[in-house]
């Protein structure tokens, strides 16, 4: 049986509803029951119980601005290779886990003080709105801005300065430990990109046999690669250096060199040049015997090894740098000194 064979004035009625918001339909048993009345907070009738909540939420904004202090001085402070025990994480960088534990602390008691001011002094009474069209009408936008207006004068921005001025100054701190964060990605290269570990007297050292190369090593068409005397594999620091000092070396006849500086730094046709491209630091290992061409294979750059090294094809931005070599008085080839630019990819500084 539906409701609608029961006699209306046999259904229950929603007129002795006294709820907020109460939809009273005279013979709907589902009508809207609407919100249970407002219980007020143990704030909104003390103002002692108030005052507690504002002290404590400015201790939580204030101690989250000794906490970004404090990752700023662990930061400055702390050598980046100390290390401390700590259970049950074993050793670990006393720096990383200080800045982790104070930005974590600065982070947390901005959250939890905003929390605990919205649940304590803030508003809470729940109100209905009715639903309106997506678009609003005037009437709508007046009641948002009166209701924002409202809104801002119960939060109690103007008669709470503690909480209002360590809010603000807790907001203004934490964006410090991003900058120290951003300072500390690496160190500053100085003339490091500028300079390699080629320096006059080097010898050119095969990679392949680790043996120092003669002019008859090299022959027509042939590609070698080369690293500068002193430089071993088991260095710490290897990986580093020979990404600048890598060498490629080819023997062309010398009246196929286009460029007469490239001449001038050559022995009989022997030319070295850097091995990394210059777009976005690849090593090149592809040669044309034919052209003369070293071809990238990250992203197929091209170089005319016969004419300065320079960009025939390809996204790279200059050529590659030539190393100036000689024979020294035991037959040896060796450097007259390190690259004349920087090796590699661009950057700001570049000339």
């Amino acid at each position: 049986m539906s409701s609608q064979d029961i006699p209306e004035e046999t259904l229950p009625s929603k007129q002795g509803d006294t709820r907020e918001g109460a939809v009273t339909v005279k013979g709907d048993p589902f009508a809207d029951p609407g919100l249970p009345p407002h219980e007020h907070r143990v704030q909104d009738i003390d103002e002692r119980a108030a005052k507690r909540s504002e002290r404590a939420v400015a201790f939580m904004f204030t101690l989250s601005m000794l906490a970004t202090v404090g990752f700023i001085a662990a930061y400055l402070a702390i050598p980046i290779d100390k290390n401390i025990y700590v259970f049950p994480l074993g050793h670990i960088s006393a720096m990383n886990f200080t800045l982790g534990l104070t930005l974590g602390v600065a982070l947390f008691c901005i959250g939890a003080g905003a929390v605990h001011w919205a649940r304590t002094l803030m508003s809470d009474e729940e109100r209905i709105d009715e639903r309106h069209p997506i678009e609003a009408s005037p009437e709508v936008k007046a009641k948002v801005m009166a209701d924002f207006a409202e809104g801002a004068k119960e939060s109690a921005m103007g008669r709470r300065p503690l909480i209002r001025n360590t809010m603000f100054g807790a907001l203004a701190l934490m964006p410090l430990s991003a900058l120290f964060l951003f300072g500390g990605l690496g160190p500053k290269p100085g003339t490091k990109l500028r300079k390699s570990k080629w320096a006059a007297g080097k010898l050119l050292v095969n990679q392949n046999t680790m043996q120092p190369l003669r002019p008859e090593d090299v022959q027509v068409g042939s590609l070698t690669f080369a690293m500068p005397q002193g430089m071993s594999e088991e260095d710490h620091d290897f990986q580093v250096q020979i990404a600048k000092a890598a060498l490629m070396i080819v023997r062309l006849r010398p009246e196929d060199i286009k460029d007469k500086k490239e001449l001038d730094w050559s022995v009989d046709g022997i030319v070295a040049f850097s091995k990394i491209c210059t777009h976005v630091g690849c090593p090149i290992s592809l040669y044309e015997q034919q052209t003369h061409h070293v071809l990238c294979p990250c992203h197929q750059s091209t170089f005319d090894l016969s004419d300065g090294g320079r960009v025939v094809f390809g996204p790279a931005g200059h050529a590659l740098p030539q190393l100036r070599i000689k024979v020294n008085d035991k037959g040896y080839l060796e450097a007259m000194g390190d690259f004349a630019e920087p090796v590699g990819p661009a950057f700001w500084e570049r000339g």
